[in-house]
């Protein structure tokens, strides 16, 4: 998945605007246990120099990544880069993948030359999944997904122990019936609903019509992958202990 980005105005009275942003040197953070860490290059941009905010977020599923970071904060020249460290800090060896996300701020240096600015920050928000040692690479972990008819709802079903990145958006069949989920990923263990996205489509599609659906996976790096069309069962998949138990 590609870097999302976030303008934040830093002063709101302005005659002038100026943009500022680091520029990481890829769109994800793998980390492999075997290895104990992993490092990001990030290039500053802009002609002044920035001082580079890194902080790494939970997300709401995986609210205690075992890692930390270095250096939080660093100041960088004009085109020089920064070297950030990813070290783990588990105590017992990983089960499943972990996922979580960073986020780098470039703040850039002001100058005081007596002309009001507005500065535009450009905040880089890229996932992170940390790979167990003890777990074989699977490059289309999206695969393992289970999909099902669940009561009158669409649900799917990670019980992998691997984490699954996808776009939202997903189609039905048959029908073409537009459909997606709340957000682009699936840790192990996670059980998330398909929603319609059209008024129309909720009230004409019957549920034990459709068949298949068609997603866009993402490869590790976050790069769209070719789209693949998986089965829609009728019965609900529980997710394995061990996927569950992170």
């Amino acid at each position: 998945m590609a870097a999302a980005a976030t303008v934040i105005f830093l002063s709101a009275s302005a005659q002038l605007t100026h943009a500022a942003g680091m520029l990481p040197e890829s769109t994800a953070v793998l980390i492999d246990e075997d290895n104990g860490e992993a490092s990001m290059n990030l290039r500053n941009t802009d002609p002044v120099p920035a001082l580079l905010y890194s902080t790494i977020q939970a997300v709401p599923e995986d609210k205690n990544p075992p890692l930390v970071l270095t250096p939080p904060v660093a100041r960088v020249e004009p085109d020089k880069t920064q070297l950030v460290r990813f070290m783990l800090t588990n105590t017992e060896p990983l089960k499943v993948e972990r996922y979580a996300r960073v986020t780098f701020d470039g703040i850039p240096e002001k100058k005081d030359d007596g002309k009001a600015k507005v500065t535009l920050t450009v905040r880089q928000s890229l996932p992170i999944v940390i790979h167990p040692k003890s777990l074989a690479v699977d490059n289309e972990p999206w695969k393992r997904l289970k999909w099902y008819r669940d009561g009158d709802k669409l649900a799917v079903v990670n019980d992998s122990p691997y984490v699954v990145r996808m776009e939202q958006k997903l189609v039905l069949q048959p029908g073409n019936v537009s459909a997606g989920l709340a957000k682009t990923y699936l840790v192990p263990g996670e059980r998330a609903q398909v929603e319609l996205t059209k008024t129309d489509a909720k009230e004409a599609v019957s549920l034990d019509a459709l068949k298949s659906a068609v997603i866009t996976p993402f490869t590790a790096y976050g790069y769209a992958a070719e789209s693949y069309t998986v089965s829609i069962g009728s019965e609900p998949q529980a997710a394995s202990s061990e996927a569950a138990g992170k």
